[in-house]
């Protein structure tokens, strides 16, 4: 992106009243900065380390696997 259109981007940012739009755009930029992990309860941590150490461990189901099971159990 050239420098004129990261001007033109910040200017109009600044010549905003729209609160709207200010509040769209601190959104925006504060969304990119935080780690969702961090949000995250113990429980789902948990939870998602559970299912890595599965994964690790050769513990899981291909999507394919799980098709050709359900196609053969309900007859497809």
């Amino acid at each position: 992106m050239d420098i004129t259109t990261k001007y033109n981007i910040v200017s109009k940012i600044i010549n905003s009243t729209d609160e709207t739009f200010l509040s769209s755009i601190k959104s925006l930029v504060n969304t990119s900065s935080n780690d969702f992990w961090n949000e995250l309860s113990e429980a789902d941590i948990n939870a998602i380390n559970i299912g890595l150490n599965q994964l690790n461990e050769g513990k899981f189901h291909t999507h394919e696997s799980v098709q050709k099971s359900i196609k053969s159990k309900f007859n497809f």
